[in-house]
């Protein structure tokens, strides 16, 4: 049997080549993908209908007696946190042109120059050090997701200078760097520290205390919404938070997401249930 972690990433092109050649020369080899979130896209059906046919269209999904949805159960059972979302509005300051609109609706997320724009928005940034301010009152481990590379390391610069514990990890983050500041997050000492990042603690980051994150990045792939919403709510008995508090960034002129609950509906079409 080969198992895959993150298995909506089994149809990329490093990955497949890998499992095809794990799975497809043996024919009695079984293949288990796990994942939370079984799609590659929002709204490219062709997409998520190719990953469901790499896994036969076959998905197993907890199915428990009074409830509508395993996630409400996992929250019951404390696997997970009770989450608050909360979507922290803003008119975005960006002017928007007719050929920005047709790139943000045709490529596969909105464009890293629109991204670069919203960074470099004061007003915006200042809502964002304020919600974060608010925040560490009430929690001692949040993490931002930020914009770009400057924009990870401007808010926490920021947060700095007004007298918060915070940090910012991005691809440009020397490795020994970014260890000891993951390292320093992930401790037990019992102070608010803040963790800014771009692009690089979505996936394969494990920090259970985090009970906060704000999302600043507006985006319009469901599964990177939903991993970056998934950094913050660990449950008591996963070694997290009975409670967890999601602030979503809310650009007036940028589709994306204000809560993360259709995430686990939207891929339903292409897979088939098995019991």
């Amino acid at each position: 049997m080969v198992i895959i972690d993150e298995a909506h990433q089994a149809v990329a092109e490093t990955y497949k080549l890998v499992l095809d050649a794990l799975v497809v020369p043996y024919e009695k080899t079984a293949l288990l993908g796990l994942t939370a979130t079984p799609g590659r896209t929002w709204a490219d059906i062709n997409a998520d209908a190719q990953l469901a046919k790499f896994f036969a269209q076959q998905k197993v999904t907890l199915e428990i007696p009074g409830y509508d949805n395993p996630i409400d159960y996992l929250v019951d059972q404390q696997y997970l946190a009770k989450v608050n979302y909360r979507s922290l509005f803003y008119e975005t300051g960006i002017q928007l042109t007719p050929q920005d609109l047709k790139r943000i609706n045709t490529e596969l997320d909105i464009p890293q120059y629109i991204l670069n724009r919203l960074a470099a928005d004061e007003q915006r940034n200042l809502c964002i050090i304020l919600e974060l301010e608010a925040l560490a009152q009430h929690h001692q481990r949040i993490i931002v997701f930020n914009t770009s590379v400057e924009h990870a390391r401007l808010i926490a610069s920021i947060l700095r200078l007004r007298g918060l514990n915070a940090d910012a990890v991005t691809g440009e983050t020397p490795k020994s760097e970014r260890e000891r500041i993951i390292y320093s997050f992930k401790d037990e000492q019992p102070q608010t520290k803040i963790l800014c990042n771009y692009g690089v603690l979505t996936t394969g980051f494990d920090a259970p205390k985090t009970s906060a994150a704000v999302i600043a990045r507006p985006t319009t792939s469901l599964v990177l919404y939903s991993q970056m919403v998934g950094r913050a709510i660990r449950g008591l008995k996963a070694g997290g938070n009975a409670t967890a508090e999601i602030v979503t960034v809310v650009d007036s002129q940028l589709p994306g997401f204000a809560s993360v609950a259709s995430a686990f509906h939207n891929w339903e079409d292409v897979w088939r249930k098995i019991p």
